[in-house]
């Protein structure tokens, strides 16, 4: 009987001479120093290459995109580029009339959640809301129910109806007028800023009362004030149409500056609002924060959108390099038996017995493993240990036969087949 008619598809499995050459000196079973990994043939050092290999430009990748955070913290300017925000110096910025402000005693707490706004707008403040994007309906209910005092700058029909309790409402469409409008109310800020050519776009309900409309134009106005109950005995509610009589650019432009510091510097402390756009806080009853606010920090929704981005263009790389699946039949179909044993023939005609023993020892190493829960890291030194204890053999025959020398001749071959399946049939599962 020759060796490959002994052997079983899984044994068969060609490996290196490395599988079995684990002995030292003359090949002593007692000396077995191996730094083959059980059964897969390879070893920590070549696994640790490959994982290398697989994950060094993910971790490349990584490494740039830190440095270049790294690099635009550094860089990072002390002033921000948002509109009307009181840290932008730049044209669209209002930090000109919100340093003004400052130095005439009042406090200016620049906010950009509707919670935090809500929060700090208490009796005796002032609430600036500047223009943003869109706010939920539970935000606009949340900023119209403050006891501050509420200043809204280019703001939508349904927080302005809200805030003014369906007293003033907008008009969209209106054109800045050509000419500088006087503004035709008795409000002492509006006599102080006189003639201003700022853009209508308010309009007073039917019915109702206490609203007071400045710098009308074509049955429209630039600013409408209303005056509300509030926990200190009342509360004024001003929408402004058009906001940019507060932004850099403009605020020296006639009355602009008369008006900004009227109407943002009647109290001392001022809570500037310019909303961020994935901002979801509001509060709830008795100002209690809602169920979602506070759960994601501020920066959750940009990291999720920069997250998102990065998982579609991965899908889209991977997607184009993979290509289609391509169906192919199979021009002929072999038996795993006979590959075994035209392998086994191939052995047997180069007399590779040593590559034979080889594949022979890796397999039962493997499956003695599998049974007995030994990790595929594990040593040789750790499986003929357990391989010893479960079996009752001498460490030094268990480690003769999975790591011994190559045998010299086919009936070696074969005895060293009999008695590794010898081996396995005394392994039973742990």
């Amino acid at each position: 009987m020759t060796a490959p008619t002994q052997t079983t598809p899984g044994k068969a499995q060609g490996t290196d001479q490395a599988t079995y050459q684990a002995t030292t000196g003359a090949g002593s079973p007692d000396a077995v120093v191996s730094p083959v990994v059980t059964g897969d043939g390879t070893t920590g050092r070549g696994r640790t290459a490959d994982r290398w290999r697989r994950a060094r430009w993910t971790l490349l990748v990584l490494g740039v995109l830190a440095l270049v955070v790294a690099v635009l913290a550094v860089q990072r300017p002390v002033t921000s580029t948002t509109p009307y925000a009181p840290d932008n110096a730049q044209p669209d910025g209002a930090r000109a009339v919100a340093q003004v402000l400052g130095r005439h005693g009042v406090e200016v707490h620049h906010v950009t959640r509707v919670a935090d706004a809500v929060a700090a707008a208490g009796p005796g403040t002032t609430l600036l809301v500047t223009p943003g994007s869109l706010l939920l309906p539970e935000q606009v209910d949340a900023l119209a129910g403050v006891d501050a005092d509420l200043v809204l700058l280019g703001a939508d029909d349904e927080l302005v109806r809200a805030a003014t309790g369906d007293a003033v409402s907008r008009t969209p469409g209106a054109t800045a007028p050509a000419f500088a409008v006087e503004p035709s109310c008795d409000l002492p800020l509006a006599a102080r800023a006189g003639a201003m050519q700022l853009t209508p776009g308010l309009r007073s309900e039917p019915g109702a009362t206490d609203v007071t409309l400045c710098w009308p134009v074509d049955g429209s106005a630039a600013l409408a004030r209303v005056e509300l109950p509030g926990a200190e005995g009342g509360r004024a509610v001003t929408a402004v149409d058009d906001p940019s009589f507060v932004t850099n650019g403009t605020v020296l432009d006639q009355g602009d500056a008369a008006l900004a510091l009227g109407l943002l510097g009647a109290r001392g402390t001022l809570v500037w609002l310019v909303p961020d756009p994935l901002d979801t806080s509001s509060t709830g009853e008795g100002g209690a924060p809602s169920a979602g606010a506070g759960v994601m920090p501020p920066w959750a929704g940009v990291v999720g959108l920069w997250a998102l981005l990065v998982v579609l263009v991965a899908a889209v790389w991977r997607s184009r390099r993979l290509g289609p699946l391509v169906a192919e039949e199979l021009p002929v179909v072999v038996r795993a038996a006979e590959t075994t044993r035209g392998r086994g023939r191939l052995y047997r005609r180069a007399r590779s017995r040593g590559h034979a023993a080889a594949g022979l020892r890796a397999a039962t190493a493997e499956t003695v493993a599998r049974r007995l829960g030994v990790p595929r890291s594990a040593d040789a030194t750790a499986l003929t240990d357990a391989v010893a204890r479960a079996t009752g053999r001498s460490a030094h025959d268990v480690a003769g036969l999975l790591y011994g020398p190559p045998p010299h001749d086919d009936d070696a071959l074969t005895e060293l087949a009999r008695r590794l399946d010898t081996l396995e049939s005394e392994v039973h599962r742990s």
